[in-house]
């Protein structure tokens, strides 16, 4: 799923390749296999007819990365990593389901705020992501395969423990 979903979130520029590498370096079973194990991790899925359509991963702590850092709260405690749907199920209650879970086991965990990075060319993820409560808060780069690209990071607040 993931091989399917990941280069969906690229810009058009992005070669092939560097999708390609990224998906190998970072999205591949055995990597997978660890993120499910991680106690730092929650690993979501959304099922549609006994079918996985789509999955999310949180990834606890405060951000490492100086940019990320220097734009998020003091409240970010999450960062929302991967939230995919596959194709025909963008725009559906698949995905909607699967952001509201996925905050929820935030709240559960005692989170203030969750950040993300979504590249600024994927205007529909950032629309997404906007409906679902997160605003702007600074920018980052992050490397796909040889490419360096340019994401915003999004922040939002929890309230209370549902999210």
């Amino acid at each position: 799923m993931a091989a399917q979903t990941f280069p969906l979130a690229c810009p058009a520029h992005l070669a092939a390749a560097d999708a390609d590498a990224f998906v190998a370096d970072h999205l591949d079973a055995a990597t997978f296999r660890r993120h499910v194990r991680a106690r730092d991790r929650d690993v979501l899925v959304v099922e549609v007819a006994g079918a996985i359509v789509g999955y999310s991963m949180l990834v606890y702590g405060r951000p490492a990365a100086e940019d990320v850092l220097a734009a998020v709260s003091e409240q970010a405690g999450a960062e929302l990593s991967k939230c995919y749907v596959l194709p025909e199920h963008h725009g559906t209650p698949a995905a909607v389901e699967l952001m509201s879970a996925t905050l929820q086991a935030a709240g559960r965990r005692g989170v203030g705020a969750v950040w993300l990075g979504v590249n600024q060319g994927n205007e529909r993820a950032q629309r997404f992501y906007r409906k679902h409560g997160f605003a702007r808060a600074g920018v980052r780069q992050f490397l796909v395969g040889a490419s360096r690209e340019s994401d915003y990071v999004m922040e939002r607040t929890l309230t209370g423990a549902a999210g």
